[in-house]
C-alpha cells in the first residue's frame, strides 16, 4: 500500500500537521514555564526550592520519554503525541489544584506531569525526520522547532492575564496562566489525533520493509558519534535550562514586575526557536559538528553577559536571548546527528534515549542551579554552567572526524 503513497505530499503535510501542534503545545509551555519556579518558591517558602519547578517538569519529561517512544514504536507517532499532550493538560489541572490546597508535594507532581508536554514537544521534531530524506532532516526538523516559536513566546505573556482571570474566577494566585495551558495541550491533542494521517512513522516502516533497505529491528551507524550527538544535547540543555529556570527567581528577588520577567523569558525562548530554520539549514550544508559548535560559540559569549550584567535586567535579557540561540544550534543539530545515526525501529527508541538523557541532565541541572544560586549568586551560576559548555567543545574535537561522515539516507 506504501508504494503507492507520495511520500513527499505526506511530508509536507505531516510537518504542517506538526506545526500547528507545536504552536498550541509551546503556548502551553511557555504559559508555564517560569511562573513555575515563582509558584514553586512561594508555596515551598524557599528560594532554594524553586528550581523544583523545572527539575520536576524535567524529571516528568524524562519518565515520559521512553513510555511515549515505546507506544510510537508499537502504534505510531499520532497515539502517542496525542496521549502525551493529555497528560500534560492534567498536569495544569493538578497544579492548580495544589496552589489552592498550598500543597508543595500536589505541585510537585502536577509539574511532573506537565512534562509530559515537554516530551510531546521533543518527540515532534523526530517525528518531522521519519519519512524526510536525509539531505532535509535537519531543515524539517528546525521548522517544526521554528514554530514552537509562536506559543511559546505568547505563553509567558499570558501571566498577567491569566491572572486577571484567575481572579474573576476566584484561582488561587499565579495559577490563571495554567487554566490557558490546559486548553492549549486539549486543542494540540485533538490537531495529533484528527489530522496525523498516514502515521508518518508507521508509514516509514512500511516504506523500508516493501524495499527491503533495512531490518525490523533497524540499526545505529557509529556508537561513538551517537554518544557524542546524545551528550551534546544534553549537556546543552543542562546549560539552558540551569540559567534561564533560575532568572525569574532572581528577577523577582531584584523587584522586577512580573510583566518585565514574562518579556525577558518570551526573548529568551524566542531565542531557542526563532533562527532554528537557519541552525537546521547550516546543520544540513556545513555539518551536524560544526553548528553543534557554534552553539557553544554562543553560549560563551551568553554566561559572561549574564555573569557581568546581572544587576541590569537588559543585560541579563540579552544574555538569555544568546543562551536561547546557542540551545538551538545545538539542540537542532545534535538531533539531526541522531535522526542521521539511526534507522528504522531502533529510530524510536534511540530517540526516546535521546529525549530521556536530555531530560535527566535537565533535571539535574534545574536541581542544582537552585543550591548554586543560594551559594554563590546568580553570576557564579553563570560561570558554574560554562565547564558544560567546555566539556562539550572538547568531545567534539575528539569525536568530529567520526560524527562528520556523511551517511547514506535511511
Amino acid at each position: 500500500m506504501s508504494t503507492s503513497v507520495d511520500l513527499g505530499a505526506v511530508q509536507r503535510r505531516t510537518v504542517w500537521v506538526l506545526i500547528v501542534a507545536q504552536v498550541l503545545g509551546g503556548l502551553g509551555i511557555g504559559a508555564t514555564l517560569a511562573i513555575g519556579a515563582v509558584l514553586a518558591a512561594e508555596i515551598s517558602g524557599s528560594d532554594a526550592l524553586s528550581g523544583a519547578a523545572t527539575t520536576m517538569s524535567t524529571l516528568g519529561a524524562a519518565a515520559s520519554a521512553i513510555p511515549l517512544a515505546r507506544l510510537a514504536r508499537r502504534l505510531g507517532r499520532r497515539p502517542s503525541l496525542t496521549t502525551g499532550a493529555l497528560i500534560a493538560a492534567s498536569g495544569s489541572v493538578v497544579t492548580i489544584g495544589a496552589a489552592a490546597l498550598f500543597s508543595f508535594p500536589l505541585l510537585l507532581v502536577g509539574f511532573a506531569l506537565l512534562g509530559a508536554g515537554v516530551a510531546v514537544n521533543l518527540q515532534a521534531r523526530f517525528a518531522a525526520t521519519d519519512i524526510a530524506d536525509q539531505q532535509h532532516r535537519g531543515r524539517d526538523l528546525s521548522l517544526v522547532v521554528w514554530f514552537t516559536t509562536v506559543g511559546a513566546v505568547l505563553g509567558p505573556n499570558l501571566f498577567a492575564p491569566g491572572e486577571v482571570l484567575g481572579e474573576t474566577l476566584g484561582m488561587p494566585p499565579l495559577t490563571g496562566s495554567f487554566l490557558f495551558a490546559a486548553a492549549a495541550q486539549c486543542a494540540a491533542a485533538a490537531v495529533y489525533l484528527v489530522w496525523l494521517r498516514p502515521d508518518p512513522y508507521v508509514l516509514s516502516r512500511s516504506v523500508a520493509s516493501e524495499s527491503g533497505q533495512q531490518s525490523a529491528e533497524g540499526a545505529v551507524r557509529g556508537r561513538g558519534p551517537l554518544v557524542f550527538a546524545i551528550g551534546a544535547i544534553a549537556l546543552s540543555h543542562a546549560v539552558m535550562v540551569s540559567v534561564m529556570s533560575m532568572t525569574p527567581v532572581h528577577l523577582i528577588n531584584h523587584g522586577t514586575s512580573l510583566t518585565i520577567i514574562g518579556v525577558t523569558i518570551s526573548l529568551h525562548i524566542a531565542g531557542m526557536f526563532a533562527l532554528s530554520p537557519l541552525f537546521g539549514w547550516l546543520s544540513d550544508r556545513l555539518g551536524r559538528v560544526t553548528t553543534i559548535l557554534l552553539g557553544q560559540g554562543l553560549f560563551a559569549v551568553a554566561l559572561p553577559v549574564v555573569a557581568l550584567g546581572e544587576e541590569d535586567p537588559v543585560l541579563v535579557t540579552v544574555g538569555l536571548v544568546l543562551l536561547g540561540l546557542g540551545w538551538s544550534a545545538s539542540t537542532v543539530a545534535g538531533s539531526a546527528l541522531v535522526a542521521d545515526l539511526a534507522t528504522g525501529a531502533a529510530r524510536a527508541r534511540i530517540q526516546g534515549r535521546t529525549d530521556l538523557v536530555m531530560n535527566l541532565t535537565g533535571a539535574a541541572g534545574g536541581a542544582a542551579a537552585g543550591l548554586v544560586l543560594s551559594l554563590i549568586g546568580y553570576a557564579g551560576l553563570a560561570w558554574v554552567a560554562g565547564a558544560l559548555v567546555i566539556a562539550v567543545v572538547v568531545g567534539s574535537m575528539v569525536m568530529r572526524p567520526a560524527a562528520a561522515v556523511r551517511v547514506p539516507a535511511a
